[in-house]
């Protein structure tokens, strides 16, 4: 067998396929665009679903890939198994409608076996293969794949629900007995089995069908196809490793994270190798998704980054690492993944950053989440009770990010279980939240037959006309092509259009199609790009329209003027962030309206007022200096060469667009835009805001619009001076600011007043504690302001010890406030605030938690408070 290093076998697999005619497609972010199907890009095909439910016709119907990919949902398995991963790299080789099964097999086995790629052993190379499927069984022999060495897998059907699908077949190699984890005669001992010999390293799904939703399999109009080779698995394999963590893609990671450890080694089993293997793959993980712009945050994707940046700090600290590491790996990963991805060590300073700082706050929250657990323990072995409830441990795992492994191990060092059967309850439900915040939509659409069919050309005229003659080529009418139509919606092609389609956050152009008598046949609504490029224009229809007449288009051209100076803004604005927060910003997204723009960018933290500012003056500069703009088509490596900047999630071929702004800004862009920057007159920021992980959204006006807003807040400040009977709005903020002071005073004499009432209402109430049982009580009702005053007796009633448990409630106002504290003397002996508190809450109808020693509630119902503090005396008299 050769010896590779990852690199020369990630290479040489793209270029075998770039040798049979494919166009080698560069692995997208990790961070998916325009798809709510999806966390992260979790295959190769994840970023080519356009062309296979064909929505647009790729030039090269031949794709090749190296895909990097992330996916979680198996993430306690990472670490303890040879495979499990959540990053790796996805190598694919995919047909749109063009080779299918006879010749894609073929190339499988001459790469993996011929002396000039792979060269591995035929002997030690097996085929599964859906037993329905003669043509692929039969294909395999003919390519020399003995009998023997291919089965008949039930399971070898890819299907995702409606949408394509079809049968697949996988190859597997022999790695020998010696890497078995069963006994060679076990029934699941052979390819295809749940077993650590037979390693699976590429699988060909054969994209046939089109899944109905009656349950119906059809043939789709093209037949794809669609491969996965994993190349961590691969790299395993020829490098002759026992595990995907012994190659040159994770053993640096893991001899740098020895390094950093308390004298711990990789390679003597137990918990010490997991902990390397979990920070290992978890350092790829975040490193590469920072590096596509993901922040950690509570939610979506940047809840799974601060869940595993938490992971392998808890696994650092069983390998005696004490402070922040894992950022220090982020160097590592980098050189590791030079060759094709040399965009991590350009921005090694920034991730490392982020990871920094996430690692220094879960190093609080991790101390926090250790005494809860041992409080937790301790509360257990005080009762008698052996075992941590099922929800305990998911809030450890969910709120403090501890591995319920980790939770496990702590509590059975004390004699203590932990209930799993209530933790999976716990995380199942966690999962189901997930998936309903996903919603239903489709992961891949059905192909569109009438669409797809339609070849004919169309000259894209709008640059420089905004109305042309054109001929009607294509009239579509419910999903059908017709001769006429006279009424109702349809889809148009013309020969040639002044109308733009919708692309990168543009919108499209709207106007009237008029026939030779000048008489209006149809409203233009919307325009998109048809699988195969051409503007397919949705109308409404007024009069006759007939397939292979000629029309006058006619674009409205206030819409599109404002269109584009709201692009040429996002432009302006997007050279602006970089230059104000820093390089690492990049557009997440845009959308070009009429009367506003959106703009969607990355960021590490909140952008201060300070930094608005200088971003919105730094682009009205660009205004006032009248730069002109210009466009040119070139070749792309020529485009990067310039400097132009490649727009967020957009693919590009080998000729481009590049718009230049003077000698501001240069990027590729397919959008339409005034001839110079003093078109827009004047741009505004109206609005900042957190939109997701580490995402941040501008809204902004530009010209009339600017002005309206600026007039609007004019007069709003106007009428507020008038309101404060000022004669100028610039003696506002210093009235403003007086008055806020005299309100402050205002409020601290309230306070004061409101203190002396609860104080007097409070008189001689920790006088008279009753018994409950084993523990004494002081449960009463009283008048006072709210929820503040009774936190404030609570903590005169812990200084003077005067109970074992406290139960106060008042009403004011409508409103209803309950609280209940605990003595350290009443925990020990079980009692808990927190579950007091829902007891009794339900009598002034509401709810409420807290900790062991308060907790509180609020509610409406104030005639429900004596039942509730009678409820309290008798939960205590039941414990």
């Amino acid at each position: 067998m050769k010896k590779l290093s990852s690199g020369e076998i990630r290479q040489m697999f793209l270029d075998f396929f770039k040798s049979k005619g494919h166009s080698v497609e560069p692995s997208a972010s990790l961070i998916p665009v325009d798809d709510p199907t999806l966390l992260w890009i979790n295959s190769g095909v994840a970023t080519l679903k356009k062309y296979f439910d064909g929505t647009v016709t790729p030039k090269n119907p031949r794709i090749t890939n190296a895909q990097k990919s992330i996916r979680t949902n198996d993430i306690e398995n990472v670490g303890k198994t040879a495979r499990h991963l959540t990053f790796f790299e996805m190598l694919g080789n995919f047909s749109v409608g063009d080779y299918f099964k006879k010749e894609v097999i073929p190339w499988a086995w001459e790469f993996l076996t011929s002396d000039k790629w792979l060269g591995l052993d035929k002997d030690k190379l097996y085929v599964t293969v859906y037993p329905k499927d003669k043509d692929a069984k039969a294909l395999w022999e003919q390519t020399g794949v003995p009998a023997s060495h291919i089965y008949e897998v039930e399971d070898n059907f890819w299907d995702i629900g409606e949408g394509p699908s079809g049968p697949d077949t996988e190859i597997f190699y022999d790695r020998g007995q010696s890497f078995n984890n069963l006994p060679e005669d076990d029934p699941e001992s052979y390819p295809g089995g749940e077993n650590e010999r037979y390693e699976e390293i590429w699988n060909i799904v054969f994209s046939q069908y089109n899944h109905l939703p009656d349950g119906r399999y059809v043939d789709q109009p093209h037949k794809n196809i669609d491969t996965g080779m994993g190349l961590e698995r691969l790299v395993s394999v020829i490098q002759g490793t026992k595990t995907n963590f012994e190659t040159d893609l994770f053993l640096p990671i893991i001899k740098a994270t020895e390094k950093l450890s308390a004298g711990k080694t990789y390679g003597k089993g137990g918990r010490d190798d997991v902990a390397f293997k979990i920070i290992a793959d978890h350092a790829r993980t975040v490193t590469f998704a920072i590096g596509d712009g993901a922040l950690p945050s509570n939610e979506g994707r940047g809840y799974v980054l601060r869940r595993l940046i938490r992971r392998a700090a808890v696994n650092g600290r069983r390998l005696g690492i004490k402070d922040a590491f894992l950022y220090k790996l982020v160097p590592v990963v980098g050189d590791i993944m030079e060759s094709y991805y040399p965009e991590i060590n350009r921005n090694k300073a920034f991730i490392q950053k982020v990871i920094r700082s996430e690692e220094d706050r879960f190093a609080e929250t991790l101390d926090a989440g250790l005494n809860l657990l041992n409080q937790t323990i301790a509360d257990l072995k005080a009762k008698g009770e052996t075992v941590v409830p099922g929800a305990t441990a998911f809030n450890l795992f969910d709120t403090f990010g501890f591995p319920v492994e980790l939770t496990k191990e702590i509590a059975s060092d004390q004699g203590i279980d932990v209930d799993m059967t209530g933790y999976e309850a716990n995380m199942e439900a966690q999962r189901t939240r997930a998936r309903a915040a996903r919603g239903d939509a489709q992961s891949m659409g059905s192909q569109d037959k009438t669409l797809m069919a339609i070849k004919t050309a169309s000259k894209f005229t709008g640059w420089t006309d905004l109305q042309d003659d054109a001929k009607l080529t294509d009239l579509i009418q419910d999903d059908q092509e017709q001769d006429r139509v006279t009424s109702g919606v349809a889809q148009l092609i013309f020969d040639q259009t002044p109308f733009y389609a919708e692309m990168g956050g543009q919108v499209a152009d709207h106007g009237e199609i008029v026939d030779a008598t000048g008489a209006v046949v149809a409203k233009v609504t919307d325009v998109q790009h048809a699988p195969n490029g051409q503007n397919l224009h949705t109308v409404e229809v007024e009069n006759t329209l007939k397939k292979g007449e000629t029309y006058t288009l006619k674009v409205d051209v206030e819409r599109r003027k404002k269109v584009s100076m709201n692009h040429t803004a996002t432009h302006l604005l997007d050279q602006a962030l970089r230059q104000v927060l820093g390089e690492h910003t990049h557009q997440a997204g845009s959308l070009v309206e009429p009367t506003y723009l959106r703009f969607d960018f990355t960021n590490f933290g909140q952008v201060t007022d300070a930094q608005l500012r200088e971003v919105e003056t730094v682009v009205n500069q660009q205004i006032w200096r009248q730069l002109p703009i210009t466009w040119k088509e070139m070749p792309i490596e020529e485009a990067k060469k310039q400097g132009a900047i490649a727009m967020f999630g957009d693919k590009y071929g080998d000729t481009v667009r590049v718009v230049t702004i003077g000698d501001f800004n240069r990027e590729f862009d397919g959008g339409t835009h005034p001839t110079n920057t003093a078109a827009l007159g004047l741009f505004k920021i109206t609005g900042e805001s957190g939109i997701g992980a580490g995402i941040r959204r501008i809204e902004a006006v530009t010209s009339k619009e600017a002005y309206d807003y600026l007039t609007k807040q004019q007069d709003e400040l106007a009428q507020t001076a008038r309101t404060l009977k000022i004669d100028h709005v610039d003696g506002v903020p210093a009235k403003v600011e007086s008055l806020q002071q005299e309100l402050k005073a205002s409020q601290k004499t309230v306070e004061g007043l409101q203190a002396k009432l609860a104080n007097e209402a409070a008189a001689g109430i920790f006088d008279d504690a009753e018994k409950a049982g084993q523990f004494t009580l002081i449960a009463k009702q009283l008048k006072v302001a709210g929820m503040k005053e009774l936190r404030d007796l609570a903590d005169q009633w812990r200084d003077k010890n005067a109970s074992d448990v406290l139960v106060l409630a008042t009403a004011n106002g409508g409103k209803v406030s309950l609280l209940v504290a605990a003595s350290k003397a009443a925990i020990a002996k079980g009692v808990k605030a927190g579950d007091l508190i829902k007891a009794i809450a339900p009598a002034i109808g509401g709810g409420g938690g807290g900790r062991p020693d308060m907790a509180q509630a609020g509610g409406k119902q104030a005639d429900g408070i004596p039942a509730a503090l009678k409820q309290a005396q008798e939960t205590l008299a039941n414990l």
